[in-house]
């Protein structure tokens, strides 16, 4: 499966593992929070990059105390229309400042990727048949943004006080 990321689509280093995989010594992963759970020590005890798919019910608070040493978390869509992933990712931004890959995986669609990355996803799994031109085309749709959020950018009232500041120098 492409996936998207820094407005290319790349090949997945990572591979996901079903609960009842055998967890190779070495390599990027990702497990079920289930899974995370069941066998927290040994999977922090691998010195290959981690991370932990949650589903949409599964509670964001509970990596907070291992937020640091997680290198993903997958935050599925199980259709396009429920949007509890996108206060999930708000929350591992903005709450628990979590730096490292997030993913969006499931039902995503191109149509909703500017808001995705809004809330902090930076990288997003294509289904396949998906159209490619239009994930591509939904990088660059929107050049400002109107609300600050996680994502740091800032919004046209902040760019406007700024041009209006340079113009006053």
């Amino acid at each position: 499966m492409p996936l998207l990321k820094g407005g290319a689509l790349i090949d997945d280093p990572w591979q996901r593992l079903a609960d009842d995989t055998a967890l190779p010594a070495d390599g990027a992963v990702i497990v079920s929070f289930a899974r995370w759970r069941a066998e927290r020590e040994v999977l922090l005890a691998r010195s290959a990059p981690l991370g932990v798919l949650l589903k949409n019910t599964d509670p964001v608070d509970a990596l907070a105390p291992d937020i640091a040493r997680l290198q993903l978390i997958a935050l599925e869509f199980p259709k396009f229309s429920d949007g509890r992933a996108y206060s999930q990712a708000r929350l591992l931004r903005e709450r628990y400042r979590f730096g490292g890959e997030l993913r969006a995986t499931g039902h995503v669609l191109p149509d909703q990727l500017h808001h995705m990355r809004r809330c902090g996803f930076d990288a997003f799994e294509v289904a396949k048949g998906d159209p490619v031109t239009a994930w591509r085309r939904a990088v660059h749709t929107f050049s400002a943004v109107y609300q600050p959020t996680g994502d740091g950018r800032a919004p046209v009232s902040a760019l406007r006080r700024r041009l209006l500041a340079a113009a006053a120098d």
